[in-house]
């Protein structure tokens, strides 16, 4: 239609032509000049380079930065490093170019601590929790051996700082004779676990340091069911009178704690059972008293003779799920069943959710 218009046009002019046939003229004049092929624009001098840009977005989403906007990572650079790289808006564009512009937080994956234990004095969790005094908050430290239990350390003191957490690790690997390369610290991120003072403690000690993951509570599980623990027992008071009876009462709830709590992860041993070593001699006082027991009334143990409870072989913090599955197969039969019909119920429950 645009080659009739044309040829039209000739005679009776382009408007003419293209009002009779419909076209518009914009179409055949574009035809008689088309628009040359744009050329490559060419990079300013003033652009960052490949390298310059590759070395911003690494700054940008490094463990320092990861957590932080554009804005805050430019003035930080220039208010404690005194180094200033670019201007905020092309550190937004250079994350938009690489899909990273949404939530900073998301940008690192942090790495989820997997610890196991197979005895004592092999990892440890350390936490701080508040004891509410008269008209003030007390602080009370304690680390708790995460295969045995046992509250190895704690103190209560006015404030939480990285000196005095120092001071209490420091005499707690003395009292447990740690050695080197010997143990895995974990706790939280507070700001006395993130210390420069007990990082270089542990790196001293040969004490390697392990810490939960932004945001995730669940990550330091040992020290938080310990302060449940406390803070449940039917003795512990809602406001503490001074700092005396907040120790006075804490040495007692230790004393409980460590020699008379039959922990049910424990197979009802004590911590202090478990610690120290004990936990043959309790298990044949147990049989002992179960094979008496079946022996009088052997008819009231439908399964046979009875055992007393094992102890856990390894324990987990954020256990991964082969390990997880090997763990059970090894517990025989009737726990790999328990597990079975477990999974079958959370499959028939998701089967009926379904519309």
């Amino acid at each position: 239609m645009i080659e009739s218009a044309e040829t039209l046009g000739k005679d009776v002019g382009v408007s003419q032509a293209c009002r009779a046939l419909s076209v518009p003229r914009s179409s055949v004049y574009r035809t008689r000049h088309p628009k040359a092929e744009p050329s490559s624009r060419p990079t300013p001098q003033r652009a960052l380079s490949t390298e310059e840009q590759a070395e911003i977005r690494a700054v940008l989403n490094n463990g320092r930065f990861c957590d932080s906007s554009p804005r805050e990572v430019y003035a930080t650079l220039m208010d404690v490093d005194g180094v200033y790289h670019c201007h905020w808006s092309t550190m937004y564009r250079i994350l938009k170019e690489h899909g990273e512009v949404q939530e900073r937080r998301k940008q690192r994956k942090r790495v989820k601590p997997e610890l196991r234990a197979t005895g004592p004095n092999q990892v440890w969790s350390w936490d701080i929790t508040q004891l509410k005094g008269p008209g003030c908050f007390f602080f009370l430290y304690t680390i708790i051996d995460v295969f045995s239990r046992y509250l190895v350390g704690w103190m209560i003191a006015t404030k939480e700082s990285g000196e005095l957490a120092e001071k209490l690790i420091s005499e707690t690997c003395a009292k447990q004779e740690i050695e080197k390369d010997q143990l895995i610290l974990h706790s939280d991120r507070g700001s006395a676990m993130r210390s420069k003072t007990v990082k270089e403690l542990l790196k001293t000690l040969g004490v390697e340091k392990s810490q939960s993951r932004p945001y995730t509570p669940t990550d330091n599980p040992y020290s938080e069911s310990q302060f449940k623990t406390m803070k449940y027992r039917p003795d512990y008071p809602g406001e503490f009178g001074g700092i005396t009876q907040a120790r006075q009462w804490t040495r007692a709830f230790v004393h409980w704690y460590n020699n008379k709590h039959h922990h049910t992860g424990l197979a009802l041993m004590t911590p202090a059972t478990v610690h120290y070593g004990r936990v043959e001699a309790v298990r044949e006082r147990r049989q002992k008293a179960l094979d008496a027991a079946y022996a009088a009334h052997p008819e009231r143990f439908v399964g046979g003779r009875p055992t007393p409870p094992e102890l856990p072989k390894e324990v987990w913090i954020n256990q991964p799920r082969k390990a997880h599955d090997d763990s059970i197969l090894s517990a025989g039969p009737e726990a790999s069943n328990r597990e079975s019909g477990a999974l079958a119920v959370s499959r028939a429950l998701r089967e009926r959710s379904v519309p």
